[in-house]
């Protein structure tokens, strides 16, 4: 049981770990094209992250002894993914896309329209310079802080 658990949490902290470094392929898209214009967009870029967040894992007291399965020394008793506290006064909790759905979100907050907008783009950017592999499907949380559970959408 623990050792599906462990599984489970760490492909959860797998998938945060692309989502992060698809993001961040993202912005240095945009970093370059921003660098290279002519002139700057006629609207501010969002600065967006994502969560962080840490595997913890607590280790029993009692050595293991040459009769149990595994190696000798202490054995894992629980295991936990640690995540970032998001504050609820720091603003609203949004979806801003969602996993069954490309097409974006309707709000009514203009930042939040705008921020949508951004999102969108992102994953059409992730598509593209991923060749049609993988992007960010599920964008949710603060005006400021991201988590997603992000799904990989495979052509092939």
């Amino acid at each position: 049981m623990l050792k599906d658990e462990c599984s489970i949490l760490y492909c959860k902290a797998n998938t945060l770990y692309w989502a992060k470094a698809l993001l961040q392929m993202t912005y240095w898209f945009v970093d370059h094209a921003v660098k290279d214009a002519l002139v700057p967009p006629p609207f501010e870029v969002p600065c967006l992250r994502f969560v962080d967040a840490r595997l913890i894992f607590a280790y029993s007291d009692t050595p293991l002894t040459t009769g149990q399965s595994g190696r000798a020394g202490n054995a894992v008793n629980v295991a936990y993914l640690v995540e970032e506290f998001i504050p609820t006064s720091m603003d609203k909790f949004v979806k801003y896309i969602h996993n069954s759905n490309t097409e974006p979100c309707v709000l009514l907050d203009t930042k939040a329209e705008e921020i949508t907008d951004f999102l969108a783009f992102t994953q059409h950017v992730q598509y593209i310079k991923m060749g049609g592999q993988v992007y960010i499907s599920d964008y949710q949380g603060t005006h400021s802080l991201y988590f997603s559970s992000m799904y990989l959408h495979q052509t092939r």
